[in-house]
């Protein structure tokens, strides 16, 4: 079984870069974290919720949470699964703290819960 800690984890620039390639953004964080704010273009799909069949296969995933603890669980069940994954290291705290956008689903500034 893969680990979280065997995971490649990845800073808010490299995660940015691997996106803007074509990379799945993918937030497993609760609703209620997601609508406060989350990155532009992620996909929300909380971790007790993750469906393995729903997330697309042909791209790289990038996994997102507050700070890289549920992420790091989610991306290690993708791994396991056979996808290519990365973890944002400290997750969302990181992101927001190195000024990067969060927003809400209207397009206004978002916070991190």
């Amino acid at each position: 079984m893969t680990s979280s800690d065997q995971i490649s984890q990845i800073d808010p620039a490299a995660a940015e870069t691997l996106t803007g390639a074509g990379a799945l953004l993918l937030d497993v964080r609760e609703p209620d974290e997601w609508t406060a704010g989350h990155i532009p273009g992620a996909v929300h799909m909380p971790l007790g919720s993750l469906d393995l069949a729903a997330i697309p296969r042909d791209r790289v995933v990038v996994a997102v949470c507050r700070s890289g603890k549920r992420s790091g669980k989610a991306a290690a069940a993708l791994a396991q699964a056979g996808f290519d994954v990365r973890n944002l290291a400290l997750g969302m705290k990181a992101w927001a703290a190195d000024g990067r956008t969060v927003a809400r689903d209207d397009g206004t500034p978002g916070s991190v819960a």
